[in-house]
């Protein structure tokens, strides 16, 4: 789980704006979780506090998508599931058909919303169809 949120993610100390223009910092956080404040200019981290907070993202949305997911899901499924929440956010997750088709016991129709959700501000992005294409595989394995 964390490998794949890793490999797509990257690892940068010191905060830089993404492809939305938002400022990030370590493993793509924009918020720190210690206190909900959000990343800003300037800002640094060590590798250790980027590799904390990764943890603590991922351990809340493990929690949360166990949550708001009704079938049992398997280890493939929830890492592929925590890897596509850690880059979308938990509330576009909670809006989203995939969701709703999860909830309908549609699991093969639910993997087939991961390509849909390959834009950054309208624009089709290369990196995250091919982002979305290893989480629906994984998924799928």
């Amino acid at each position: 789980m964390l490998s794949l949120i890793k490999k797509w993610e990257g690892c940068k100390l010191k905060a830089y704006q993404d492809g939305g223009g938002v400022w990030t910092i370590g493993y793509g956080t924009t918020f720190y979780p210690q206190d909900g404040s959000k990343v800003k200019e300037g800002d640094t981290c060590t590798q250790g506090q980027a590799d904390n907070w990764l943890q603590i993202h991922v351990n809340n949305l493990v929690f949360e998508i166990l949550h708001l997911v009704k079938p049992t899901l398997n280890e493939n499924q929830l890492s592929a599931l925590v890897c596509f929440v850690y880059n979308i956010g938990i509330d576009a997750f909670k809006k989203s058909t995939m969701l709703k088709l999860l909830n309908e016991g549609k699991i093969g129709e639910a993997a087939g919303q991961f390509p849909r959700w390959n834009k950054d501000n309208g624009k089709v992005v290369q990196g995250l169809t091919n982002r979305r294409l290893d989480e629906q595989k994984l998924f799928l394995s």
